[in-house]
């Protein structure tokens, strides 16, 4: 099993590298949900994630020869990032397999430290056999993303940066893919003091480790299918399950919706901007997955490296779910002035039109109607009662989107 002596000399390789993250009081969600909430903001490390820190720490353990050699990794992203740079560093030629599916902006993420991509398999699994596959024929060396001591001990640093700047903690809940970053900062926190709670977060459409975890055996899921696209991990190392078992006392699920809550009430209300996998640690206290009521609560944000387009939808989403937003399809009589009076209803409720279609050739209309597709910007749930009563009281057809 690893040690906190083995963590501390990561630190040491590691403390001139990389960023000092903030670990800062949360009053918005502390207020909301009735307890101390601190958040870690791995988010604001150097390559977007806290995959740096065991990336690092296992390119600096390496010796001259195999870093002439040359690394490889398969991620879905963060860890792709981090041995890149960490290659870039020390010199040396790192490759990388990454699902076909990986956003464009973690595949650029990667190319931008010279490393060599190559998209292959439909998740992480299926690129990991791949560059397996490489390593073994051009006789490199292999950088697991977290079943690979160096690397957790990597992780492990950053529950040593907490500790360092607050001891009288309670609970720390940490994001679960592989099984890294909690193994390593649950080894240090456990440590340096017991009596610190360890949850750990999967997401529902990854969630292997937490039956792994109820069974005490590895157990592997048929499919992953999660926006938490960094923690979307099929199979359980043994060796992984091992240390979850030693080190943490509980594993919570959370869904793709309290996931996109996650991301858009960090973006809103703490100005953060989080991916999925690095965001399910405050779904979990969002959504109330496990008793903190009254206690001092970290939530690591393990990284922030979100797809635009993902984070476009999640707002889109969001702003329906939260009643800023309503969708309609209104159904009018096809002539003139049709348009001009459903504007003047939105008009007198105050609802201002952000998007607008027009259709009359559906073959689902009747002779003589047209269908309106809007969107309205909206100011909550009252504000849209009215609009709904308006409508009706005018006689127009309409369904909400």
């Amino acid at each position: 099993m690893i040690t906190l002596n083995e963590i501390k000399q990561a630190k040491t390789r590691l403390d001139e590298v990389i960023q000092a993250t903030p670990l800062t009081f949360a009053p918005n969600l502390s207020k909301e949900v009735g307890a101390q909430i601190f958040l870690k903001k791995e988010n604001l490390q150097l390559t977007g994630s806290f995959k740096l820190r065991g990336a690092f720490n296992k390119v600096a353990s390496l010796t001259q020869e195999q870093r002439d050699a040359g690394v490889v990794a398969a991620s879905a992203g963060n860890h792709a990032q981090g041995l890149a740079f960490s290659a870039q560093y020390f010199g040396c030629e790192a490759t990388i397999f990454m699902p076909e599916a990986t956003p464009l902006t973690k595949v650029r993420g990667v190319q931008m430290y010279n490393a060599n991509v190559v998209l292959k398999g439909e998740n992480y699994d299926e690129a990991y056999a791949a560059a397996m596959s490489y390593t073994k024929e051009n006789n490199k060396v292999f950088v697991h993303p977290f079943a690979d001591n160096d690397v957790i001990a990597g992780q492990g640093t950053i529950a040593l940066d907490i500790l360092n700047e607050m001891n009288d903690f309670d609970v720390l809940v940490v994001p679960i893919g592989g099984g890294g970053l909690i193994s390593g900062t649950a080894i240090a926190a456990k440590a340096m003091n017991p009596k610190i709670k360890i949850v750990g977060v999967v997401a529902s459409g990854a969630r292997a480790m937490r039956e792994s975890y109820e069974a005490k055996k590895a157990i592997d899921s048929m499919a992953v299918k999660t926006i938490a696209d960094g923690i979307a991990v099929r199979d359980v190392t043994p060796k992984m399950l091992n240390y979850v078992l030693e080190y943490v006392d509980q594993i919570v699920e959370v869904g793709d919706n309290e996931i996109a809550n996650a991301i858009l009430f960090l973006l809103e209300r703490q100005k953060l901007v989080v991916e999925g996998a690095g965001a399910v640690s405050v779904a979990a206290i969002m959504h109330k997955k496990f008793d903190f009521k009254d206690k001092k609560v970290v939530a690591i944000l393990s990284g922030g490296n979100i797809d635009v387009t993902m984070l476009s939808l999640i707002i889109e989403k969001g702003l329906v779910k939260s009643n800023r937003k309503m969708n309609l399809i209104v159904t009018l009589i096809d002539k003139p002035g049709s348009l001009k009076h459903l504007t003047e209803i939105f008009q007198a409720c105050d609802a201002n039109i952000v998007q607008i279609d027009y259709d009359r050739n559906s073959v689902k209309l009747d002779f003589g109607e047209a269908n309106v597709t809007i969107a309205l910007e909206t100011k909550g749930e009252e504000h849209q009662c009215n609009i709904r009563e308006q409508l009706s009281q005018n006689g127009y057809k309409f369904k909400e989107i």
